[in-house]
């Protein structure tokens, strides 16, 4: 369509009030009371239910997919086409929505993911599903930085932790409840389902999030987008994850190929780096993530979200060969780690919105996290039990990570970046969960000496001596406790600073 494009009012004024803020302006307003606020947070976790579930359905139905395609080796495209997408465009979508609002930015994303998932259910070859799911991902990347960053405006820092709780059972129910729903569709009645069940979902949820998200001023500031630095970081985002799925599988860690992507994209960061710092109004501020909160809080959740990602992947093939459950077994095995977690979540919000403090909680959850997965390592050949004792207990530590993470970012920010701040937050959390995934299989490939096919049931876990496996499995936990001791570390060097909002209101306190 011909015309003069939409200006920044235009765009941020489709669905309600627009406000335009200055860049020095904290990232502190009136926040609504909790009987306004808890129904837009739950339209907004509706519209989250339908990336997290989007993530965890596909999984059962590869094998599925494969046989209708009659190509089984370009599957995990499937898998990594969303990823490597959706991964890129998250900063993107921050920066986006602090310049023409968060309504006009979930409405692009909902509509870019709706259109992916329609591509994708009607997908003639296995490259035409591939490359819908990359469309799909390019809407799935906007929406997880969009929810966390409309909850941070309609509450105050100190109450958001406890809104970050219910981010976490969406997570959660997704995790438990995509398999199932994946496996079901594609057994009973057709793979594409998997993506046509998105339609009734995306456009319920956008239902229900538009009239809610009209009662809140829609802050934004004018300035151009540096489009040369967001693609310099997008990129060099692209060809390192690439370098991490394809490093030991495709090609050798130390192969030209691998080496050269990864020189490739240490090139693409410097640039990005040296852009930021000559341009007048750069993609992502390199002030904005430095300073004594946002970098020391960025890696310590992103370490905190690798090592959760990274175990989820890889304790299933450690129940295979050691305990020698069934796939399904492993999964119901795999609970204690997910749903505790959103328990350590719900008791850190809480403990911050009624004491104020937020720091030492999550750095003694991380460092009781740490803690435990160095006494997996001692203890890998001991019972089933305290296995799955001891992960619950790392995965309460866990918890209080997350939302910890989050909050502190938000709160150390001015209002205008909020968004930036977000999305590069969980740009950095996608970066070092891929990184996690690959540094533990290289490590336990290593240490067992021949090949597994991480993620593909259990033929690939029982082949192996579950000598073998345990002794491999040592070092893997004690990888995962060393970066929970960082997470913890940097915690505790993170600068804590007073939570705007002040005491909960007893109306929102007797709610929860």
């Amino acid at each position: 369509m011909q015309g003069e494009p939409l200006a920044p009012d235009d765009l941020a004024a489709i669905a309600g009030e627009t406000i335009l803020i200055e860049e020095s302006e904290p990232s502190v307003r009136k926040s609504l009371p909790h009987s306004e606020a808890l129904p837009i947070v739950l339209s907004l976790l509706c519209n989250l239910f339908l990336t997290a579930l989007d993530q965890t359905i596909v999984a059962t139905a590869l094998p599925t997919i494969g046989v209708q395609f009659h190509d089984v080796s370009n599957l995990s495209w499937v898998i990594t086409a969303y990823l490597l997408s959706s991964t890129a465009v998250a900063p993107v979508y921050g920066s986006l929505s602090d310049i023409y609002g968060r309504r006009a930015m979930i409405i692009a994303a909902n509509v870019l993911f709706l259109v992916g998932s329609v591509l994708c259910a009607m997908a003639p070859s296995l490259l035409m599903l591939i490359l819908a799911r990359g469309l799909q991902g390019l809407g799935g990347g906007g929406i997880l930085p969009l929810v966390q960053t409309l909850i941070a405006d309609v509450v105050t820092p100190r109450d958001r932790g406890r809104y970050q709780g219910y981010i976490s059972m969406v997570w959660v129910t997704a995790g438990i409840g995509g398999p199932v729903l994946g496996g079901v569709f594609a057994q009973h009645l057709h793979w594409s389902m998997i993506f046509w069940i998105n339609l009734p979902i995306g456009i319920g949820s956008l239902m229900l999030v538009l009239p809610r998200l009209r009662k809140i001023p829609d802050c934004h500031r004018h300035r151009k987008l540096d489009w040369s630095g967001g693609l310099l970081l997008m990129l060099s985002a692209v060809v390192f994850l690439l370098a991490l799925t394809w490093g030991g599988h495709k090609f050798a860690w130390l192969s030209p190929t691998i080496l050269g992507m990864v020189g490739s994209a240490v090139v693409l960061m410097v640039a990005f780096v040296v852009r930021a710092r000559t341009t007048e109004e750069p993609f992502l501020p390199l002030p904005l993530i430095s300073g004594p909160v946002v970098p020391y809080a960025m890696v310590a959740g992103g370490s905190a979200m690798g090592t959760m990602i990274a175990m989820i992947v890889h304790l299933p093939i450690y129940y295979e060969a050691v305990y020698r459950l069934s796939a399904s077994e492993a999964g119901i095995a795999l609970i204690p780690l997910v749903a505790v977690s959103v328990l350590g979540a719900w008791s850190a919000g809480q403990f911050m919105a009624v004491t104020g403090r937020y720091k030492w909680v999550a750095f003694g959850g991380a460092l009781v996290a740490a803690c435990c997965l160095a006494l997996m390592a001692v203890l890998a050949a001991g019972p089933l039990w305290l296995l799955l004792s001891l992960l619950a207990v790392l995965a309460l530590g866990i918890g209080t990570c997350f939302p910890i993470s989050v909050v502190s970012i938000q709160n150390a920010v001015p209002r205008a970046q909020v968004g930036t701040a977000t999305g590069a937050m969980n740009f950095f959390r996608s970066l070092m969960s891929s990184f996690a995934v690959a540094v533990f299989t290289a490590i336990l490939l290593a240490a067992i000496g021949q090949d597994i096919p991480i993620g593909e049931g259990a033929a690939g876990g029982h082949n192996i001596p579950s000598s073998d496996m345990i002794n491999g499995f040592r070092f893997v936990f004690l990888a995962a406790a060393f970066l929970m001791a960082m997470s913890a570390t940097l915690f505790a060097l993170m600068e804590e600073r007073p939570l705007a909002g002040g005491k909960p209101s007893p109306a929102a306190t007797m709610a929860e």
